[in-house]
This record gives structure tokens, C-alpha cells and sequence, in this order.
């Protein structure tokens, strides 16, 4: 009884530590230098790949040289282009959230975050203020 106690035990640690999430530092450019982050990595029930954003200190886009009027979240496989996951919004203490998730194959890919006049930009043309990469 001890013993499948034991393998049970073991069973389930090595499930939480598989589907654990893993947390990536974000890098800062030079124009934003206080601004710190990370990005966290999970998997939802279907396997998918949950990606979590948090920043502080992130100055509010508008304070850019030039201004800009958003973030903008991109992911990038080192075999296709940048792609628009969306709008990273910086509260009045410049915090910020952003959440997305991908399909399950998504293993290794660049995060980064740029200043943008458009929120729907088909490609990155801002300044890059934050910068990661991800690899599983």
C-alpha cells in the first residue's frame, strides 16, 4: 500500500512539474531602461500554449521619441514573420497585462513588444522596447 502510495505521489508531482509554467525575463531597450518584465509559459486542458505578459515600469507609449500610441505584442518562429497577438495597455502606474495563447506546437519563438501609431499592425514598425526569447 506504501508503495503505490509512493508511485502515486511521484505521479502526480511529475505532472505539476511537467505542466508547470516557466517564466522567461523580458529584456528592456535602452529607450525604456526602468522597464522590467517577464513573460510566463503554461498549457491550457487541450494542450495549447498560455502565455502570460506582465511589465512595470513600462512608460506609457505616448512618452516614446517618437510617440507612439500603443504596445504592440508580437511572436515570431524562427521560420515565419512577426505576428499581431494584440494590445499590451499600460495602466496609470505603468503596469501592464497581456494574455494570449497559441496552438500547441508553438515551442520556441521570440516575444517581443514595440511602440506602434496602429494596434492592428501587420508587422512590427514601432520602436522594440521588450524582447524575450522562449524556448521548451
Amino acid at each position: 500500500m506504501l508503495k503505490l502510495f509512493s508511485i502515486t505521489l511521484l505521479t502526480v508531482a511529475f505532472a505539476i512539474a511537467a505542466f508547470a509554467a516557466k517564466r522567461f525575463p523580458l529584456a528592456a531597450a535602452s529607450i525604456v531602461p526602468a522597464a522590467k518584465g517577464s513573460v510566463e509559459i503554461g498549457h491550457d486542458r487541450n494542450g495549447n500554449t498560455e502565455i502570460k505578459l506582465t511589465v512595470e515600469h513600462l512608460a506609457n507609449p505616448t512618452s516614446l521619441s517618437p510617440s507612439q500610441a500603443n504596445y504592440v505584442v508580437w511572436l515570431q518562429d524562427k521560420t515565419s514573420g512577426p505576428e499581431n497577438r494584440g494590445e499590451l495597455r499600460v495602466n496609470g502606474k505603468l503596469e501592464g497585462i497581456f494574455q494570449t495563447v497559441t496552438p500547441r506546437n508553438r515551442k520556441n519563438f521570440d516575444l517581443f513588444v514595440t511602440g506602434e501609431n496602429d494596434g492592428t499592425a501587420k508587422s512590427p514598425s514601432g520602436l522594440e522596447v521588450l524582447r524575450t526569447t522562449v524556448s521548451r
